[in-house]
């Protein structure tokens, strides 16, 4: 791939085939900006996983960067109140469904009852691709939907590794502080730890780097300790 000059640019001001600690790399990350945007700072991890294994949950950043979501909650008549007072943006049933039938979708993360995904699964085509369909690994198919809000209120994220094992996720803002994005980052290490299947090999984590949108990527010297 042919990079323009800028990027060529920032290759120069560090060793892109060492290995730093999480702050120093983080510290790189803001070092190496040269995008006159905010630019998000994502999180690259490559697992050795089995052919059966994979690595999936939801976490709350403890420093969040992004504003606040606009939350769905798809529930009977009788729970609406509950919801819009835990926080919703929207909440109901039929009338929502038929508008999201009809290609409505301003919101930014849908939550369901259990009760009624026998109506919200017919929107699979219409949310799924969008990664919008409510679902109980996530924490988005529940009864207890003003926990749910809250959680998503404080920026709760889902992680998964994709085919290859690989986990990508946005940790913060090259605008934040670096010790902050050095924080998410260790709270996702340690929750993707937590997550490592029983029978998984040794080097359970094989690499992790660190890079903002339009920065090359930093790899950061990371062991789980096997």
């Amino acid at each position: 791939m042919k990079h323009g000059k800028k990027y060529r640019e920032s290759l120069k001001k560090y060793d892109p085939t060492q290995s730093y600690d999480i702050a120093k790399a983080c510290a790189l990350v803001k070092d190496l900006k040269f995008a006159k945007f905010d630019e998000t700072v994502e999180l690259h991890i490559c697992l050795k996983l089995g052919k059966s294994q994979t690595v999936r949950d939801t976490l709350v950043l403890p420093n969040q960067f992004r504003g606040e979501k606009r939350v769905l909650v798809f529930c009977k008549e009788e729970r609406v109140k509950e919801a819009l007072d835990a926080g919703a943006t929207f909440a109901g049933a039929a009338e929502y469904i038929d508008k999201v039938k009809d290609g409505w979708l301003d919101f930014d993360i849908a939550v369901a009852t259990p009760d009624m995904m026998k109506d919200v699964g017919r929107l699979g085509m219409v949310l799924g691709r969008r990664g919008l369909m409510p679902n109980p690994k996530t924490g988005t198919v529940t009864t207890d939907i003003a926990a749910a809000i809250d959680e998503l209120k404080k920026g709760r994220v889902e992680y998964r590794a994709d085919k290859g094992g690989v986990v990508h996720l946005a940790v913060g803002k090259s605008s934040m502080d670096s010790d902050k994005i050095a924080e998410n980052i260790s709270a996702l290490l340690a929750e993707i730890l937590r997550k490592k299947p029983a029978d998984a090999k040794a080097g359970y984590i094989q690499s992790v780097s660190v890079s903002s949108t339009m920065g090359p990527g930093i790899w950061i010297d990371y062991k789980d300790g096997e």
